[in-house]
């Protein structure tokens, strides 16, 4: 699943064809318990699931998967050049980076000439409006140029969760500016069948406004151009 609206990889193939998956090396950043690694080596692909948290990590190895578990930052992948032909990330590590383009410079270069990275994020519209799944979460409540990161923080004042917004023009000129090429931006649906409330997920809101982004890139043949990643 990409997001929760429930667009499925089998539905959406973002990735590409499920049965031209198979011996494809594929890194899978901020992979949680690793259900899309494991999903992808289903397929016949050979995943590689990445994540910051240790404790995230050792859930995926309580649920099983015969593909290597790696516990590193995503803006310093453990890779050598060219390692990979797919990259993927469902709502992990780029929402909760301050310099995303670190992330995707580190993609880029693990990638391999052709190579596709497509992730998936809160759509940024979202951060205007109440996180609230009823009528309450309709209303513009802040700005959507407001780029103060969202945090949590325990009963001694340090941060346990962080999330960084971007708003959708940042987010292609992070793209562009780490030497990838956007070649579709999916905003799904909200499908009729889904009818679970989370957090501030609904139906109600996902009818009248996108809740996920899905941006899909391609890494091209050639070295970054000159000037890639200069802010």
């Amino acid at each position: 699943m990409w997001g929760p609206e429930g667009l499925d990889e089998v539905e959406a193939e973002l990735l590409g064809p499920p049965e031209e998956l198979k011996g494809k090396d594929v890194l899978e950043i901020g992979a949680g318990a690793a259900q899309c690694s494991r999903w992808l080596a289903a397929q016949g692909a050979r995943p590689v699931a990445l994540d910051i948290s240790h404790r995230q990590l050792q859930h995926a190895l309580r649920i099983g998967g015969s593909f290597p578990l790696v516990c590193a930052d995503a803006g310093e992948l453990p890779f050598a050049d060219a390692s990979f032909d797919l990259v993927c990330s469902a709502y992990g590590a780029l929402p909760f980076v301050a310099d995303p383009r670190q992330v995707l410079r580190e993609v880029r270069r693990v990638l391999r000439p052709g190579g596709r990275l497509v992730f998936s994020v809160t759509h940024p519209i979202r951060w205007a409006f109440p996180d609230e799944p009823g009528p309450e979460g309709l209303s513009v409540s802040s700005s959507y140029f407001d780029r103060t990161p969202y945090v949590e923080q325990d009963e001694d004042g340090l941060a346990v969760y962080v999330e960084h917004h971007r708003t959708l023009g940042d987010r292609v000129r992070d793209i562009a500016s780490s030497g990838l090429r956007l070649v579709d931006l999916v905003e799904p649906e909200w499908p009729a069948w889904n009818t679970s409330e989370w957090g501030g997920w609904s139906p109600l809101r996902g009818n009248l406004i996108p809740g996920t982004a899905i941006f899909v890139c391609e890494r091209d043949g050639g070295p970054p151009a000159e000037g890639w990643g200069s802010d």
